[in-house]
């Protein structure tokens, strides 16, 4: 028993000796060195990010306005047509027998008001003579009126053929691109204005137009910053707008708001914007998506640092900050969008403060620390 005892009283005494090097060499031991660095200032400026499609600024569906055979296709499947140009013939020689009918009514229609018309100046030269019944004259006059009025209804008559007869040349109503011929050559055709055959349909090429929705919240911002004067609404104001397509990683591709609608839908509480962009080649093309940045704020000046010098958590975002005395603080910021590659501070940091940019694992704030100022600077500075 007392052997044991003596045992356990040796165990202790030297598992001390061992702790207490360790327990000392750890409080005598230097401050974690780390890189620390003041925020870069810049004038920024912010961007909300969409996604949205693109959409031909014109797009119409051409169908038949008379009833006939197909005769002949004009056009290239999928090729570009300009405004006037002829793409369908619709066999027209029905309507060019109707206009020559409609025409021959036309001179039937002036010989009878010509004959009518010297009746009625005969009539009334005999009445005027007190020759000449009166009932007679007004007989002559009627039949003047009647002859007038034939004379109207062949005249629209043959508008009305004429018209006829130039809608077997269907022509292309805008520029554009034109899809594939919908009927075969041979094929019987309807015209009208309801059941009419669909013959293709054009797309406007350029500009095209680039359609997104915003949610209410944003709405309401823009709408606030436009009544405060710090970023006119793009009801108004043609504001910047870039944008990105799937495969591409740069925002080289830029526009001009030109519509936002004039109310929220009520089911999805957001609101649609519409862009216009230049699209000379041809190379954007409707229903292709992309994501676009509509400016969001006007310029202000802003303090900014790498984003990996923040620390995040679900609730805030923090930084590590070394004061005059080398003791490591712990700042919560603001997070703003990344500028030039810099994560923007809305608050939390001033100028002279220097942020720990490397190192932060090793740190723990009330702690000293040992730092090393490096300067930052934007890519192609410094």
């Amino acid at each position: 028993m007392h052997f044991l005892t003596l045992t356990r009283l040796t165990l202790i005494i030297a598992l001390c000796n061992a702790v207490l090097p360790t327990v000392t060499q750890a409080q005598g031991s230097a401050p974690p060195a780390v890189i620390v660095a003041k925020p870069l200032k810049d004038e920024v400026t912010d961007w909300d990010e969409y996604t949205g499609r693109f959409q031909a600024r014109q797009s119409v569906t051409l169908q038949a306005r008379v009833s006939g055979y197909l005769q002949e296709t004009h056009f290239n499947d999928g090729q570009i047509v300009e405004a006037g140009e002829l793409l369908f013939t619709i066999d027209p020689r029905p309507f060019e027998l109707a206009m020559a009918q409609a025409e021959a009514q036309l001179q039937s229609a002036e010989a009878g008001l010509e004959l009518a018309e010297v009746e009625f100046n005969r009539a009334t030269e005999l009445v005027e003579r007190n020759v000449g019944r009166i009932s007679d004259q007004d007989q002559a006059r009627a039949q003047y009126q009647q002859a007038l009025a034939n004379l109207a209804l062949a005249e629209a008559d043959l508008a009305i053929a004429e018209l006829d007869l130039g809608y077997t040349r269907v022509r292309a109503p805008i520029s554009g691109r034109i899809s594939s011929a919908d009927v075969d050559v041979g094929a019987l055709v309807i015209g009208g204005p309801s059941g009419a055959t669909a013959l293709s349909n054009i797309v406007s090429v350029h500009p095209i137009e680039f359609v997104f929705t915003a949610s209410e919240a944003e709405f309401l911002k823009y709408a606030r910053l436009n009544d405060s004067g710090e970023r006119q609404s793009s009801r108004t104001n043609a504001n910047p707008i870039f944008v990105q397509l799937l495969d591409e990683d740069t925002w080289d591709r830029g526009g001009k708001m030109d519509f936002v609608d004039n109310r929220l839908d009520p089911n999805s509480g957001t609101i649609l914007g519409r862009a216009q962009f230049d699209n000379q080649n041809g190379f954007l093309q409707p229903g292709v998506f992309g994501r676009a940045r509509l400016l969001a704020s006007a310029p202000y000046e802003a303090l900014m640092i790498p984003d990996e010098a923040i620390v995040a958590d679900q609730s805030r975002s923090t930084v590590y900050v070394v004061g005059a005395d080398n003791v490591v603080e712990q700042r919560v910021v603001t997070r703003g969008a990344i500028w030039r590659g810099f994560r923007v501070s809305r608050a939390g940091l001033e100028a002279e403060d220097r942020v720990i940019i490397s190192g932060i694992q090793r740190v723990r704030p009330g702690a000293p620390a040992a730092p090393e100022e490096q300067a930052l600077s934007f890519e192609g500075e410094g």
